[in-house]
C-alpha cells in the first residue's frame, strides 16, 4: 500500500447521488494522524510509517511510547499504529497525514476489530439449522447435534462448529469505494459497512486488489 490513515467508525447513513440513487455510507473520522516514526531500508530493513491518531493525557502513556511521542516532538495519542507502504517518499516526522490522502472514487481495503457477542451457540454463531422440534428430539433443541461416529475415531474432530467466543476477530473488507470525503470535518464516506461497532479505531488503506 502507498498511502493509509488510521480513523474512527462514526456510524453508517445515507446520501443520494445525483442521479436521486440512495448510497448507503459508513462515516469515519479520519485522522489528523501524525507522524511519529518513518522506518526505511537502511534503518530498519523495510519501508512503514507509525502513525498516531487522537489526543492522550500523558499520565495515562507507559514511558516507553511517551518517549517515541517526545522524541518526534509530537502530541501523545490514544493509538498508535505501524503501517507498511510502498515508499516513504514525501513523509518526515512530525507531519499530518489528513483525510484528502483519499478522494472521492478511490478503492480502499478496512481493518477492524468486529463486535463482540461473548458466548453464543452454534446457531448465532455458525448459522446452523435447528434440530426438528418432534417428539424424542427434545429437551433441547438449539443443540450442535451429532458429535460423530462412537467407536470410529472415538473422538470429536478438530475444527468442529461449536459453540463459543463469537466477535472480537481482525477483519478486513476489500475493495470499498469512497463515496465523499470532507477535509474540513476529517471524515471519510465509504460505501457500505465496515467491521466493528461505533467508536472503534479502523485503518483505511489503500485496496491491494483494484478492481
Amino acid at each position: 500500500m502507498s498511502k493509509a490513515i488510521i480513523g474512527r467508525k462514526v456510524g453508517m447513513t445515507q446520501i443520494f447521488a445525483e442521479d436521486g440513487k440512495v448510497i448507503p455510507v459508513t462515516v469515519v473520522e479520519a485522522g489528523p494522524c501524525p507522524v511519529v516514526q518513518v522506518k526505511t531500508e537502511e534503518t530498519d530493513g523495510y519501508l512503514a510509517l507509525k502513525l498516531g491518531f487522537g489526543e492522550a493525557k500523558e499520565k495515562n502513556l507507559n514511558k516507553p511510547d511517551l518517549g517515541q511521542f517526545k522524541k518526534a516532538g509530537v502530541k501523545p495519542c490514544k493509538v498508535l499504529k505501524e503501517i507498511r507502504v510502498d515508499s516513504v517518499e514525501g513523509y518526515k516526522v512530525g507531519d499530518a497525514v489528513k483525510a484528502d490522502v483519499f478522494a472521492a472514487g478511490d478503492h480502499v481495503d478496512v481493518a477492524g476489530v468486529t463486535k463482540g457477542h461473548g458466548f453464543t451457540g452454534v446457531i448465532k454463531r455458525w448459522n446452523q439449522h435447528r434440530l426438528k422440534e418432534t417428539h424424542g428430539v427434545g429437551p433441547v433443541h438449539r443443540e450442535p447435534g451429532s458429535m460423530g461416529a462412537n467407536s470410529t475415531p472415538s473422538r470429536v474432530f478438530k475444527q468442529k462448529h461449536l459453540a463459543g467466543q463469537y466477535g472480537v476477530e481482525n477483519v478486513t473488507i476489500q475493495n470499498l469505494e469512497v463515496v465523499r470525503v470532507d477535509v474540513q470535518r476529517n471524515a471519510i464516506l465509504i460505501k457500505g459497512a465496515i467491521p466493528g461497532p461505533k467508536g472503534s479505531i479502523v485503518t483505511i488503506s489503500r485496496s491491494v486488489k483494484s478492481k
